[in-house]
């Protein structure tokens, strides 16, 4: 573990886990509880972003967060589609521009997770998830009063992130994902059945996580009195272990 602190606010940056062995699995859909957990509402940490590459684990480390925290976990985009699908004045709006083939303002998306932040279930603490992805995005938020009192990063080398990605594979009866090296299917009759799907191969996922670098590059500024970094190329457990640990030293 290595922890650096500068006495000005403008950094205080920790960097949090040691990398051990292989990549964790990334099928698994249990819930886990690991040893030592505590509400998150007991503590002063109630608003938490968190970043991380496609296949950094970060859909996991959310879900063990917001449900072993009580944090609500909102997602940017999965918030723009249900307004969209809801049919709100937000969601409204952003459809013009989505059937335009444009993207949708950063007010627009703002306005969403402002109003989503303000609703009751998330005023006791709110997990903001893979948001924003800009500076221009940061700068809106924080015109919003919108600042989160951690920013975790999970970071996972690039070579890793590509083997993770290109090695998934699902079964197309039940929907589970396994993975060749990580997570093998249980049986021969499984293995005969899976597939690789369109996104999951090196030429979809390159150019994915330079956009993700980028994006990445361009907001740490922002955050980076709040930036805790995480070492996500570790077993799940000990990246939840490792997030925990950061949040009770704040």
């Amino acid at each position: 573990m290595v922890t650096a602190y500068r006495t000005e606010r403008t950094t205080r940056v920790r960097c949090w886990g040691t990398r051990v062995g292989p990549a964790p699995a990334l099928s698994s859909s249990r819930r886990t509880q690991p040893r030592g957990t505590r509400n998150l509402t007991r503590m002063a940490v109630n608003k938490v972003m968190i970043s991380g590459a496609p296949a950094s684990g970060k859909g996991t480390q959310c879900e063990m967060l917001s449900g072993n925290y009580n944090l609500t976990h909102i997602s940017a985009g999965d918030l723009l589609r249900a307004e969209v699908g809801s049919g709100t004045a937000n969601g409204l709006k952003a459809k013009e521009f989505m059937d335009a083939g444009k993207l949708v303002p950063n007010e627009i998306v703002v306005t969403m997770v402002k109003d989503r932040l303000n609703q009751p279930d998330a005023l006791a603490g709110w997990l903001l998830d893979g948001y924003p992805r800009s500076k221009d995005q940061a700068d809106a938020l924080e015109e919003a009063n919108i600042r989160p009192e951690v920013f975790l990063l999970l970071e996972v080398p690039d070579s890793i992130l590509v083997d993770r990605v290109v090695g998934r594979r699902l079964d197309p009866e039940t929907g589970k994902i396994y993975h060749l090296k990580y997570a093998p299917p249980e049986s021969e009759e499984v293995a005969e059945r899976l597939i690789q799907r369109s996104d999951d191969t090196e030429e979809k996922v390159v150019p994915r996580l330079e956009t993700h670098n980028s994006n990445v590059a361009a907001i740490l500024d922002s955050y980076s009195d709040v930036l805790v970094r995480i070492n996500g190329d570790q077993a799940k457990d000990k990246v939840y272990a490792d997030i925990q640990e950061a949040l009770k030293s704040l």
